[in-house]
């Protein structure tokens, strides 16, 4: 087994990028003509049972080796195992488990090679560039470590601070992270020739998403100014703290920042000691993620313990909370881009309306579903799961048996595992997101619910978004009322070509049959704005009583034509 692993020196050369090429790919071929054998072949030829006994075992089995190839080798495979233990969309339950607890911590790069790294970088030697720099690492990562140090005198006159922290890059990481991504794009291109997994998900688009994000993630530089946004975003806001960037020692594979270590998040009993209540903390903890959401639309997508400190501070105002969330580690941020927005504003719409077609299409429109996926039965299940759940608020449905919430989830399996869904990009990121904060918040205050948090957000979205659906509704039901308007009066013409024999008809009924929609078409305009009206009368009331009213009485009009026009004829 020892033989399989060649020797990894600090700085990798072109031989062993190609060993490390050759293992990952040879991971890769193993595993899937392993899942080939007995998910694909057993069950073709009738052995379907004898490999669904043992499927657990297996997945955990692939996933507890990749788990130690990726401690392994380190650089991006650590990185793969964190972003494939978050594809719930794509990978089963047995292998996302066992990747959960991948942490990003590897042994620590000799100064020598940091030294040299970071001198390249900023062009002068460390002891010019620091007055002074720790040789041991605050923390040591995959692509990256960083230390303590102080500025020179001139450059802290500068920058208006003298301690500060400075992340290095690991010497030869681009080598690394090039070999990492060339791998896996051949494993992409693998997978996209297997149809029962080309016909779920677009292999090569999520190693895309990997490559770039992972790419981003090593330039410093991006990441200064991602902080910088971050920052302005919350400008005047007490409740978070962003370091400062002192940009005269910093670089695309150098990063020097504002030392603000304080109290770690999680740590109960420095918090406590320090006065802070856990539970207060796990609130705005919360909330502020929530804004970044929302609000923002610009968010940290790696909100775990290790890069969220609590900041005490003195405090004049008796009501203010003392402290404040210190955020680090601007690499990895996520954007919520209006079309995502949009899509996520008729989600909660479609919810709040507990209307199945629209909330599939407002699905499909968010990009989870593929073009290619037949919905007509996932509408089915979602009005059945509106007609069993709906009207519910979150606290109503924690109060639900588990075992009803099961015998739902039971039923619709199989329409669930048919659909080829995949979550895209921004949207990974939110679900990655939120389930951070929600491990973070639960640590801080284990009777926390994510649902309690996330709730005013929902009815804000649904409250700003009502306007919006009641413009939809009246414009479309007026275009649609105006195409329909004309209906009748083409209609007449048909019906008058037919009398003076222009038009004539082997088939009795059907002459009846345009009788008959000639009399619809002149009610359907109407029926149309009645729904319109009633719809618009429905949102709009809760916020303005008299304007709601308006449009609920003035539907009676229309209704009273659908129902009684063309009854004398």
């Amino acid at each position: 087994m020892a033989s399989d692993r060649p020797a990894r020196s600090a700085v990798p050369d072109e031989r062993a990028a190609k060993a490390r090429y050759r293992r990952i790919l040879r991971f890769a071929g193993v595993a899937l003509a392993v899942t080939w054998w007995f998910e694909l072949f057993l069950p073709r030829i009738g052995l379907g049972a004898l490999a669904a006994r043992g499927r657990t075992a297996r997945l955990q089995r692939i996933a507890r080796r990749f788990h130690a190839l990726a401690v392994d080798l380190g650089g991006l495979m650590i990185k793969v195992g964190q972003f494939m233990s978050s594809r719930l969309d794509v990978l089963p339950p047995e292998i996302t488990s066992e990747l959960e607890g991948l942490q990003d911590e590897v042994p620590a790069v000799p100064l020598a090679g940091i030294r040299s790294v970071a001198e390249a970088e900023l062009q002068v030697p460390l002891p010019v560039a620091f007055a002074s720099f720790e040789p041991e690492p605050v923390a040591a990562a995959s692509l990256g470590q960083a230390h303590r140090a102080v500025l020179s005198a001139e450059d802290a006159e500068l920058a208006g601070l003298s301690t500060v922290v400075v992340k290095v890059q690991r010497p030869g990481i681009q080598l690394i992270v090039d070999t990492d991504l060339a791998a896996l794009r051949r494993v992409g291109r693998w997978l996209s020739r297997v149809k029962v997994v080309s016909s779920r998900v677009d292999a090569p688009a999520l190693v895309e998403e990997f490559a770039a994000t992972s790419l981003e993630e090593i330039d410093y530089l991006h990441e200064a100014a991602n902080g910088e946004r971050f920052a302005e975003n919350f400008a005047g806001d007490e409740r978070v703290a962003v370091p400062a960037v002192v940009w005269e020692r910093t670089s695309r594979r150098t990063l020097t920042l504002e030392d603000v270590t304080a109290i770690k998040i999680t740590d109960h009993e420095t918090l406590r000691a320090a006065g802070i209540d856990p539970a207060e903390v796990a609130s705005v903890f919360a909330s502020v993620m929530f804004d970044q959401v929302f609000t923002h639309g610009f968010f940290h997508a790696d909100p775990h313990p290790g890069n969220i400190f609590v900041t005490p501070f003195s405090t004049l105002d008796a009501t203010g909370p003392g402290w404040t969330l210190t955020f680090i580690d601007f690499g990895m941020m996520g954007e919520v881009p209006p079309s995502l927005r949009r899509g996520l504003r008729r989600l909660m719409v479609a919810t709040a309306a507990r209307d199945g077609a629209a909330l599939v299409a407002a699905v499909r429109e968010v990009g989870v579903l593929l073009p290619s996926a037949d919905t007509t039965e996932l509408e089915r299940a979602m009005t059945q799961l509106f007609a069993r759940f709906g009207g519910m608020g979150f606290a109503q449905l924690r109060e639900v048996d588990p075992r009803e919430f099961r015998a739902f989830a039971i039923e619709f399996q199989d329409v669930v595992r048919a659909l080829p869904f995949q979550l895209p990009e921004n949207f990974l990121l939110i679900v990655r997101a939120m389930s951070l904060t929600s491990g973070v918040c639960s640590a801080l205050d284990p009777d926390f619910n994510l649902w309690d948090a996330v709730e005013p957000y929902a009815a804000q979205l649904v409250r700003d978004e009502g306007g919006n659906a009641v413009r939809d509704v009246l414009e479309r039901g007026a275009a649609i009322a105006g195409t329909l308007a004309r209906m009748p009066g083409r209609l007449e013409k048909l019906v008058a070509r037919v009398e003076e024999g222009q038009v004539s008809f082997t088939d009795p009924r059907l002459e009846r049959r345009v009788g008959r929609l000639e009399q619809v078409g002149r009610r359907l305009p109407s029926s149309i704005m009645f729904a319109g009206l009633v719809v618009g009368g429905a949102l709009v009331r809760p916020e303005d009583g008299v304007l709601g009213g308006v449009l609920l009485v003035a539907s009676v009009v229309p209704l009273l034509h659908a129902v009684f026009a063309g009854r004398g004829r």
